[in-house]
């Protein structure tokens, strides 16, 4: 539920991982930013990178020590395949994981998918202080992550707690 309080915009970069993909192909790329701008958030950059943990660790890592960057979305890589990788490039970076998320996700994905859920390793966690969210590749996972569980998470006016109430105390010690 949102009540009356003032919204605080975010820095929010995406990367797409794909072999396959480009800037005009992109759907679910195209889809996360249509719906962060649409949420008052600003794009801080938007990347395609090949399914290899390396260089994706490479870009997110630049984003999480970047001051700009608030949350770092990404789309692509966390099925099962051999190529697919975003989970292993992503974990070493995190200081916390956010389990919810992978659990919430899957349930939410099971009213629409059923057992195929069980194929997807969504994750999510801090890093340096900056929230990431691993995202399946299909503009649909993608959807559903943003509509029924990102979006009110990065909305200081949800209640009764959000992620970015968290973000001032995400680096204590």
């Amino acid at each position: 539920m949102i009540h009356e309080r003032e919204f605080k915009p975010l820095g929010v970069a995406v990367l797409v991982i794909s072999d396959t993909r480009t800037e005009t192909d992109d759907v679910s790329g195209k889809v996360l930013v249509e719906r962060l701008e649409a949420a008052g958030h600003t794009l801080h950059d938007k990347q395609i990178v090949p399914d290899d943990i390396y260089q994706i660790r490479s870009v997110v890592s630049q984003w999480i020590a970047s001051l700009g960057v608030d949350v770092v979305l990404t789309t692509g890589g966390t099925g099962v395949t051999g190529r697919d990788g975003t989970p292993e490039a992503i974990q070493p970076l995190l200081d916390k994981k956010l389990d919810g998320f992978g659990e919430m996700f899957r349930t939410i994905s099971y009213q629409t998918i059923k057992t195929s859920t069980i194929q997807s390793r969504a994750i999510a966690g801090v890093a340096n202080g900056t929230y990431i969210f691993c995202l399946p590749g299909s503009s649909g996972a993608c959807r559903t992550a943003w509509d029924d569980l990102i979006k009110e998470q990065l909305d200081y006016r949800t209640r009764p707690c959000n992620l970015v109430q968290l973000m001032p105390r995400l680096k204590e010690s």
